[in-house]
C-alpha cells in the first residue's frame, strides 16, 4: 500500500478527533461560557450540520480543481475553526467555528477515497479506503480519550489547539506523500459531478448508508445509559468501554476492507446481517458487565465493516464523477448519526426500556438491508440491458464498415 495513505489517515485522526471529543466536553464547556448542558449539545449538532452542508458544496465547488489542493486546502479550512473554536469569546462565535470545523468533514473523506482508490491497484481498492478511515476509527481508541483528558486537566481550548496542530501535521503529510499527479484538474468539472447524482443506483447506495449507520447510531447513542443501567457498570468505566468500540470499529473496518476487495456486495449484506444480529441481542447481552462489552465490540465490528464496502460502491456506481457521490455518502452517515440518534430516542421516550433503542436500530438495519437487496436487483436488471448495448455498439463499426466496401 502506497505510503501516501498514511497522510489521508492523519487527516481522518484529527477529523475523528474534534468530531467525537466534544461529547467529553460539554460539562466543561457549558461550565465555562455559562450555558446549560442541552445548549452545549447545540455544538455536536453545528459540527454535522457543517457536514451534511460541506459534503456536497465543497466537493461541488471544487470539482476542477486538483485533488491533491483540494485535501490540502480542506484541511487547512479544518485548522481555521478548530483554531477558532479555540478562540471563541462566547457561545455565539463557539458555534459557528464548530459549523465551520465540520465543513470540510464530508468532502475531506470523499475526495480522499477517491484519490486512494487511484493509487493502488483495482483489486486493493477496498483495502485502500479503509486504511484511510483507519485513522476515523483509531481516533475512538485514542485521539478522543487523549484529547478528553487534555481539556479536563488543561481546559477544552487546549484540545483544539492540539486538534489544530493535528490538521497542521496533515497537512504537511499530505504535501510530501500525496503524488504530484493528483495535482491535474479532473476533466469532468461541475457539470459531470452533478450529473452522477441522478443515477438511481447511487441513491439506493446512499440510502443504504443512511439506514445502515442509522442503525448504528439508534442504539450507539444511548450506550451509556445501557451500560450504567442495565449491565450494572459504574460511570467511571464507560471511557474505558467507549475505546472498546473504537476497538471493535477499527478491526471491522480492516476486516471490512479486506473482504470488499474479493466481495464487495457479500461483504455489505454480510455486514448489514452481522449488524441485526448483534443489535437484536442487546438486551440479552446487556445483562452482564461481561457480555455487555462483548456486545460494545461486536457492535463497531459489525457496523464497520459495510464502512469501506459502501463507500466504494457508491463511487463505482458514479464511477464517471465520483468525487461529488463520495462525498455525499459522508453527508448520508451525518444524517443516519442525526436520524438514528433521534429514532433510539423516540424508542426510550415511549417506555419500551433501556435496550429498546437497539431494537429500533434493528429495524433500521433490516430497512437497510431490504435498500440493498433493492439496489441489487436494480443492477440485475440493468446488466443484461448494458450488455445488449455493448454488442450492439460493436457491430456498427464492422457493419458500415461492409456499407463502405
Amino acid at each position: 500500500m502506497p505510503l501516501a495513505l498514511l497522510a489521508l489517515a492523519v487527516g481522518a485522526f484529527g477529523i475523528g478527533t474534534t468530531e467525537f471529543v466534544m461529547m467529553g466536553l460539554l460539562p466543561d464547556v457549558a461550565d465555562d461560557l455559562n450555558i446549560s448542558i442541552p445548549s452545549a449539545g447545540h455544538l455536536v449538532s453545528a459540527y454535522a450540520l457543517g457536514v451534511v452542508i460541506g459534503a456536497p458544496l465543497l466537493a461541488a465547488v471544487t470539482a476542477r480543481m486538483s485533488r491533491r489542493t483540494v485535501l490540502i486546502g480542506l484541511m487547512g479550512l479544518f485548522v481555521v475553526g478548530n483554531a477558532l473554536s479555540a478562540l471563541a469569546p462566547d457561545n455565539g462565535w463557539l458555534l459557528a467555528a464548530r459549523f465551520l470545523s465540520g465543513l470540510p468533514h464530508g468532502a475531506f473523506f470523499g475526495v480522499g477515497a477517491v484519490v486512494a482508490t487511484n493509487m493502488v491497484a483495482p483489486e486493493r481498492k477496498a483495502r485502500s479506503v479503509s486504511l484511510m478511515f483507519l485513522g476515523l476509527t483509531v481516533a475512538n481508541v485514542l485521539g478522543v480519550p487523549a484529547a478528553t483528558l487534555m481539556g479536563q486537566n488543561l481546559g477544552w481550548r487546549a484540545t483544539f489547539l492540539g486538534v489544530s496542530a493535528i490538521g497542521l501535521a496533515a497537512i504537511a503529510a499530505l504535501a510530501f506523500l500525496i503524488p504530484r499527479d493528483h495535482e491535474h484538474a479532473t476533466a469532468q468539472g461541475l457539470r459531470g459531478e452533478l450529473a452522477a447524482l441522478r443515477s438511481l443506483p447511487v441513491w439506493l447506495s446512499l440510502g443504504t448508508t443512511v439506514a445502515g449507520f442509522g442503525a448504528l447510531f439508534a442504539a450507539y447513542s444511548y450506550i451509556t445509559p445501557m451500560l450504567t443501567d442495565a449491565a450494572g457498570y459504574a460511570d467511571a468505566s464507560v471511557t474505558l468501554l467507549l475505546a472498546l468500540f473504537g476497538v471493535g470499529a477499527t478491526a471491522g473496518n480492516l476486516l471490512g476492507g479486506r473482504l470488499a476487495d474479493h466481495s464487495l456486495r457479500g461483504t455489505l449484506f454480510g455486514g448489514l446481517t452481522s449488524l441485526v444480529a448483534v443489535l437484536a441481542l442487546f438486551p440479552l447481552l446487556m445483562r452482564t458487565e461481561l457480555t455487555a462489552a462483548v456486545a460494545v465490540i461486536l457492535l463497531g465490528m459489525a457496523a464497520f465493516a459495510t464502512g469501506s464496502p459502501l463507500q466504494l460502491m457508491v463511487m463505482e456506481k458514479a464511477s464517471s464523477a465520483p468525487s461529488l457521490a463520495s462525498s455525499a455518502n459522508q453527508a448520508a452517515f451525518n444524517l443516519a448519526n442525526a436520524g438514528g440518534a433521534w429514532i433510539g430516542g423516540l424508542a426510550l421516550a415511549a417506555g419500551f426500556g433501556v435496550t429498546s433503542p437497539a431494537l429500533a436500530g434493528v429495524a433500521l438495519a433490516v430497512l437497510g438491508l431490504a435498500v440493498a437487496s433493492l439496489a441489487h436487483a436494480v443492477d440485475r436488471r440493468r446488466a443484461p440491458a448494458a450488455g445488449r448495448e455493448r454488442i450492439v455498439a460493436s457491430h456498427v463499426p464492422q457493419e458500415a464498415e461492409a456499407v463502405h466496401h
